[in-house]
C-alpha cells in the first residue's frame, strides 16, 4: 500500500501535476492543436526536479534499475505516484523510441520504506508488431511493494475519434496556487495556533508540482461537498518537448496527488484514520506536456466497505483529453469533534 497524499483538510490544500516517425510532442491532437502552441512553464531555465532527481533511475544491469530520490509525505511512507512514475520509467527504457505508453495497471502490495532505495525489475512480457507489454516489480527488502504492467504501442491513424467536453473553469492565470491560498489563511489574525502550525508546515515542504485549485475546500471542512474536485496542475520547472515517454512518466507521478481524498469530501464530520492506495490505472490518449498547465478533473462515484473508488481525467489547456485515471484505496474513517478541527 502506498501513501495517497491528502488525508486531511491541510493535506488537501497541500496537494490541491501523423506519424510513427515523430518521437517528440509535435504530433497533432484530434483538433489539430499541438502542445507547442500552448504557453510553457514560467521557468524555462530551471530543469524540473522530477526529471533530474525524482524520476531519475540508476541502471544496475539489463532491465534492472534503482531509484534513490524520493519525496516523502508527512505519513513517512513513500508516495505512490513516485513509485508508479519510476516503474513506468523503467518499463519505457526497455522499448524502442517509436513506441509510446498507452496504459498502465498497478497494484500496491506493501508500504514503501523511504529510508532505502527501490529496485525496479523489468520483465519483457511481449513484443508484437503494434503493442509491447512490460511487467515491472518495485522491490524493497527483498519483497515487492508494487506490481505494474505497462503497455506501449505504435501510434496509428484512426477513423474513430471522440471525447467528452472539458469542464468550463477559470484559466490557471486567474487562480491562486496552494501556497498563495495558505498565505491568505495565515494572514487571519484569529487563526488558531494549531492550524497556523499546520499551514506553516505546508509552506516548508518542497513539492515538485504546482497546483491551483478551482474550488478550494473550506479550510475547516465544515461543509459537505460533492465528491468532485477540479484543479490545474503542472510539474515545477522546465521539461521541454522531449520524449513523450518522459511526459507520461511525469503525468503518472502527478496523477496520484490528492486523488483518493476526493472520496471523503461529502463527509466533513469524519477524518481518515488510515488511507492508502490499493491499485492505480492510467490510459494515455493524446500528446501533452507535463510542465504546462493541465486540468485534473477528479470524481468519486462510490465509497463503501472501508474503500473508495476515484476516477480522473487530465485535460490539456486547449480542451484535449490527455489521459484518464482510476484508483481504489483503503479509507478507514473516524468521527471528529468540532474542537479537533480548530
Amino acid at each position: 500500500m502506498a501513501d495517497t497524499g491528502g488525508e486531511s483538510a491541510v493535506q488537501d490544500l497541500k496537494h490541491e501535476t501523423e506519424g510513427v516517425k515523430d518521437t517528440t510532442l509535435r504530433s497533432q491532437s484530434c483538433n489539430g492543436t499541438t502542445p507547442e502552441d500552448m504557453p510553457s512553464s514560467d521557468t524555462p531555465d530551471l530543469r524540473s526536479i522530477l526529471v533530474t532527481s525524482v524520476l531519475n533511475l540508476e541502471t544496475l544491469d539489463a532491465d534492472l534499475y534503482r531509484g534513490k530520490h524520493h519525496w516523502v509525505p508527512r505519513s513517512q511512507r513513500l508516495f505512490g505516484g513516485q513509485i508508479i512514475g519510476q516503474a513506468l520509467v523503467a518499463a519505457a527504457k526497455s522499448v524502442t523510441e517509436h513506441l509510446f505508453a498507452h496504459s498502465l495497471h498497478c497494484y500496491f502490495v506493501r508500504a514503501g520504506d523511504p529510508r532505502v532505495p527501490v529496485l525496479y525489475q523489468v520483465e519483457r512480457t511481449r513484443d508484437g508488431r503494434s503493442f509491447s507489454v512490460r511487467s515491472v516489480k518495485a522491490i524493497q527488502h527483498g519483497q515487492p511493494i508494487l506490481i505494474c504492467q505497462a503497455s506501449f504501442h505504435l501510434q496509428q491513424p484512426s477513423t474513430l475519434e471522440h471525447q467528452f467536453t472539458m469542464p468550463t473553469v477559470p484559466p490557471p492565470e486567474a487562480l491562486l496556487t496552494v501556497e498563495q491560498l495558505v498565505q491568505q489563511y495565515l494572514s487571519d489574525p484569529n487563526l488558531a495556533v494549531k492550524a497556523r502550525t499546520g499551514l506553516n508546515n505546508i509552506l516548508a515542504g518542497e513539492v515538485p508540482i504546482e497546483i491551483k485549485p478551482v474550488n478550494p475546500p473550506d479550510f475547516y471542512r465544515h461543509i459537505a461537498m460533492e465528491p468532485k474536485k477540479l484543479f490545474w496542475v503542472r510539474a515545477r520547472g522546465y521539461i521541454g518537448e522531449g520524449d513523450m515517454k518522459l511526459h507520461c512518466c511525469v503525468a503518472a507521478y502527478v496523477s496520484d496527488y490528492a486523488f483518493l481524498g476526493t472520496a471523503v469530501l461529502p463527509f466533513p464530520e469524519f477524518r481518515a484514520q488510515f488511507s492508502a492506495s490499493l491499485d492505480h490505472a492510467m490510459w494515455f490518449h493524446n500528446t501533452f506536456r507535463a510542465d504546462q498547465w493541465m486540468l485534473y478533473e477528479c470524481e468519486s462515484p462510490w465509497a463503501g466497505g472501508s474503500r473508495g473508488l476515484v476516477q480522473g481525467r487530465l485535460w490539456r489547456q486547449d480542451g484535449v483529453l490527455a489521459a484518464s485515471c482510476a484508483q481504489e484505496g483503503v479509507l478507514r474513517m473516524m468521527k471528529t469533534s468540532p474542537e479537533s478541527k480548530l
